[in-house]
Parts: structure tokens; sequence; C-alpha cells
């Protein structure tokens, strides 16, 4: 830093800031020291002010080890074909058995009240197997020679 008798810019300041954030990210400084520490730097007028927040901390703030690098998972042989997987099966199968647990919640509430309800699951059932078979057809299509 300059001569301690210097008057700091705001620059200066945001500098001894982040040098102190990171002290108290390593565990170097406790909130209460690093919130005391902050309002004087932030008060700080000189660089000495500044010198003084520091001088207690080491130079050069060792940065952590990288992490090991992430090995990639092998993908498994229906995930490699695409969003709906090889053929579309896991969707369709997400598709049926959420068909098959609205078309159970339905019949329960309907024996419940001992009338038939509205249909509601109409509503999760036909829209999503509509885009599944519209998504089907359309990569049927894709697969076509000649086109």
């Amino acid at each position: 830093m300059p001569e301690s008798h210097l008057r700091a810019a705001d620059q200066d300041r945001a500098a001894v800031a982040a040098t102190l954030g990171e002290a108290m990210s390593e565990g170097r400084l406790t909130v209460a020291e690093y919130d005391e520490r902050l309002a004087r730097a932030y008060a700080a007028r000189t660089f000495g002010e500044l010198t003084e927040l520091t001088a207690d901390l080491p130079r050069t703030i060792s940065a952590p080890a990288p992490p090991p690098a992430a090995t990639a998972a092998p993908v498994p042989a229906w995930a490699a074909h695409g969003l709906h997987g090889r053929h579309g099966w896991p969707a369709w199968g997400s598709w049926s058995s959420t068909a098959l647990i609205v078309l159970f919640i339905w019949a329960a509430t309907s024996l419940a009240a001992q009338e038939l309800l509205y249909f509601w699951p109409f509503w999760v059932i036909v829209p999503w197997g509509g885009m599944l078979l519209m998504g089907r057809l359309g990569a049927r299509a894709g697969q076509r020679p000649g086109r």
C-alpha cells in the first residue's frame, strides 16, 4: 500500500473489505470481528487506517485446492437416444403410471361420494399422452429415408 498518511479511495476500502470477507470465510475472523473491521474499513480515511485492519492477516490468503475433476457417469443406453429414450419407453412408462394413479384417485373419490364425479383425470392423461404421441410421430417421421 502507499504511504500511510495518504487518503484512501472507495476502491481501496472495497479491496480491504474483500480481504476481510475472505479471511472470515476461511475462519481467520469471527463474525463479530469481521463486522467491526468492516465498519472501520468503510469509515477509514487513510491507507494507514486500512493497513491496521489487515495487519494480523496473512498477505496471501491461500486458495483452497480445486476439487477433483468429476468423471462423467456412463449414459444408459435408453438415454443416449434423445429426450424420450429408445422408442420413448421411459416417457410412456411415466405417463402410464401417472395415468393409473390419477384414475385410482378419481375412482376412490367417486366411490367415497357414492356418485361419479367430474372426470378430471382427462386433463392430465390426454394432453400429456398427446404430446408424447406427437413427439413419437415426429421422431418416426425424422427417421424415414428421403426426408
